[in-house]
């Protein structure tokens, strides 16, 4: 029996749902702002998606196009003039970011109440000590997924497949916090699929094309795909999706799993900036 699809396009739509009734309690307009330095083509096509979710749920939004060759003063003096403003409550700088500008260094200036992304050293502490407020998009994402299957992550074997600090290390520590039990993989790991095997939740985010198969993969287990790898023009994720459907017992599909999740928890983030919680 094929697995049960976390249908993650679905799931977005009934959070902005959830988000544009939130609105009508508020007398204000929740505003988010989004940099962009240079002109990276997929970072054009990422705000554009991120633009068209704000207009669904009725959000101000504004994009800041910045040159490829400005400096790190300049960028950062940018940025804390948006912090500055009342009417932008959620920001992002949109990566990458050119040769030269210390990543670090920009995202430590946004301020923690500003911080949609929630990469700011002092919103992953708390994330780190259990104090969970503004928590990165696409772990939160991940953990919203987890929860439609009905499978409480408490007391669960969790394996995440990748350690950045984007994805992999907060995802874990988000399930570490609902009480599961975390092993953390990466390049190093001595025997992947021994520990893959053990997985009752896998988080997959390293990038490499199907490369999670049946057999690596827990009869029953929820299987999360983070990965996005474009082939041949298609969307591809990090596990064999038509294999190793047959043996997880939820499983997200690419595209529309994930992804749509990420923006989703961007205008959630954005709101719960907004109203200061």
């Amino acid at each position: 029996m094929s697995a049960e699809l976390l249908n993650g396009s679905r799931l977005a739509q009934r959070v902005r749902s959830q988000i544009r009734r939130s609105l009508k309690k508020l007398n204000f307009t929740p505003g988010l702002a989004v940099v962009q330095v240079g002109n990276d083509p997929a970072s054009t096509l990422y705000i554009k998606h991120k633009q068209r979710d704000c207009e669904k749920v009725h959000f101000h939004s504004e994009v800041h196009h910045l040159p490829a060759d400005i400096s790190q003063e300049t960028l950062i003096a940018h940025i804390e003039t948006l912090n500055a403003r009342p009417d932008i409550h959620g920001m992002l700088v949109q990566m990458p970011l050119p040769d030269g500008i210390n990543k670090e260094a920009v995202i430590d200036r946004i301020a923690p109440h500003k911080d949609a992304d929630g990469l700011n050293p002092v919103n992953l502490g708390n994330l780190l000590i259990n104090r969970e407020r503004v928590t990165p998009c696409t772990p939160t994402g991940i953990i919203r997924l987890i929860e439609l299957s009905g499978e409480k992550i408490e007391g669960k074997h969790a394996v995440c497949v990748g350690r950045s600090p984007l994805v992999g290390k907060p995802v874990g520590l988000m399930l570490l916090n609902r009480n599961a039990t975390v092993t953390y993989c990466h390049s190093r790991t001595a025997d992947l699929k021994v520990e893959t095997q053990k997985a009752d939740i896998l988080v997959v985010a390293i990038g490499r094309t199907e490369f999670i198969t049946a057999d690596m993969v827990k009869p029953g287990a929820i299987v999360i795909d983070v990965g996005i790898n474009h082939v041949d023009g298609r969307a591809i994720g990090d596990v064999r999706f038509e294999d190793v459907k047959e043996v997880a017992g939820f499983i997200t599909p690419v595209p529309g799993g994930v992804g749509p999740m990420t923006r989703a928890m961007l205008l959630a983030n954005t709101l719960k900036l907004a109203i200061g919680g």
